[in-house]
């Protein structure tokens, strides 16, 4: 079976006050026979770590516009989004660019 491994999960922008305003969250996520992609990564992040307004983070199965999602200090955009397949110890930055309201 594969390994759990653990990722780092970073909220920031006003992204962390969907999640109890924490900014940072160490996971280990739950072994499953496919590796975790992002598509998967964001329902797991919804059914786990958001507390309100899923809304605000997500529109369909990805995150919404206005979120900038970094793998590792890239742009998600150049790492194939939500087809991306995560490595151990892969941080993944969430940054919200909507601001007011």
């Amino acid at each position: 079976s594969r390994i759990s491994v653990v990722h780092c999960f970073y909220f920031r922008g006003g992204a962390e006050l969907l999640f109890d305003g924490v900014k940072q969250h160490q996971v280990t996520l739950p072994c499953q026979p496919e590796p975790w992609d992002i598509r998967n990564l964001l329902k797991w992040i919804k059914q786990n770590l958001l507390k309100e307004r899923p809304e605000l983070f997500m529109q369909g199965e990805s995150v919404r516009p206005g979120i900038l999602v970094l793998i590792n200090d890239a742009d998600w955009e150049l790492m194939g989004e939500l087809d991306y397949k995560l490595q151990d110890q892969d941080n993944v930055l969430f940054i919200s660019t909507l601001h007011g309201g």
